[in-house]
């Protein structure tokens, strides 16, 4: 089985491939019509754990290109408590792997009730892709590791493409501008070799802080809260201690109350519209925690011992199809550290009893 350090260097090819063959791989929803496409006003996405995540990775690319918008709900809630379909709403759902019992009952629940939604997976021969109707395939073949990292990226780039796709087809985005975001994409999947040196370096050098953290603590915005959410999801998955990912505003709406001096907090920083209030919530930790790290998606000019930068300069809102490849290797590495094997399930009874996987 190819372990999640396999997987994060194989995102190169699978980032190439699937902008070379994204016309093939969003033909299921981009033949739409304009009109029907015009006719939408929002964009609902259905998914839980890293799909999740990556949904909110890309959701402020996807509004600031379609100008419509877009919300993530979990398919549980919204099956069992919100199934108020609006005809002027486009769904979507995405369960990578295609077993995630609850994002299959909402696909079954919306189509049951006369509605439409556009189901992303990369397996298709999942219970997923075979319960929906309308299947997008990701274009990467099957992730066999559980704890998912190419997939999650490829859902974000998946998920971008079609909102250039669309704002494109429906005249919101002019040709030049199209192709300016293409070449973007283009050039982050050509630095990611780099982007991977660069992480496990800055990881091999603070081994010894990371390996004996209690508790990590990221913080994003805009693109890198979807990033933060994901560094809570792997790290808990992983290295199995306590860790929590917040968007900036909100960590600092009561959860700060709860820093404890030997929390190690990790800020994504994508270089965007609140970098201000990032630096004073830094400035503020600063007094209280003994080890804060920044993951700079680009260069800064004064930079802390303990920060990464990644030298990628680009748009805040792609900064997160690359800004994540540090948090994946930190959980695969410090799991590995200490000798946990992530291809034995830490409670193989779960699924079993809960079916939260079919």
């Amino acid at each position: 089985m190819k372990s999640m350090e396999d997987y994060i260097n194989l995102e190169q090819t699978i980032y190439q491939n699937i902008l070379q063959n994204r016309h093939d791989i969003l033909q299921e929803i981009t033949q739409l019509s304009a009109t029907e496409l015009a006719s939408y006003e929002s964009i609902v996405i259905f998914a839980t754990g890293s799909s999740s995540n990556a949904a909110f990775a890309a959701q402020p690319y996807m509004a600031s290109k379609l100008q419509i918008p877009i919300y993530i709900e979990e398919p549980s809630f919204a099956a069992n408590y919100m199934m108020h379909l609006n005809q002027k709403t486009l769904y979507m759902a995405i369960s990578q792997g295609g077993h995630s019992y609850s994002t299959i009952h909402i696909v079954e629940e919306i189509e049951k009730y006369g509605g439409t939604v556009f189901t992303l997976t990369s397996d298709p021969e999942s219970p997923i892709a075979k319960t929906a109707k309308h299947v997008i395939g990701m274009g990467m073949g099957l992730e066999e590791m559980p704890y998912v990292t190419a997939g999650y990226s490829a859902t974000i780039l998946i998920l971008d493409l079609l909102a250039l796709e669309l704002a494109h087809q429906m005249k919101r985005l002019n040709v030049e501008d199209y192709e300016k975001e293409l070449d973007e994409m283009r050039k982050i999947s050509c630095f990611l070799p780099e982007v991977i040196a660069k992480a496990e370096q800055w990881i091999e050098g603070l081994k010894e802080e990371f390996l004996t953290a209690d508790r990590m603590i990221f913080v994003g915005y805009g693109s890198t809260y979807g990033v933060a959410r994901e560094g809570e999801t792997k790290i808990t998955e992983t290295v199995r201690i306590s860790a929590f990912g917040k968007e900036l505003e909100e960590y600092m709406h009561g959860p700060y109350i709860g820093l404890a001096k030997t929390d190690r907090i990790f800020f994504i920083e994508p270089h965007g519209k609140l970098e201000g209030r990032a630096e004073k919530l830094k400035q503020f930790l600063a007094g209280h925690v003994e080890t804060v790290y920044t993951i700079y998606a680009d260069k800064v000019e004064e930079r802390q011992a303990r920060d990464l930068m990644l030298g990628v300069q680009t748009s805040e809102y792609l900064a997160s199809l690359f800004t994540t490849i540090p948090v994946h290797l930190l959980a695969y590495k410090v799991s590995q550290w200490k000798g946990i094997n992530l291809e034995i399930s830490a409670y193989p009874e779960f699924d079993n009893i809960t079916g939260s996987k079919i």
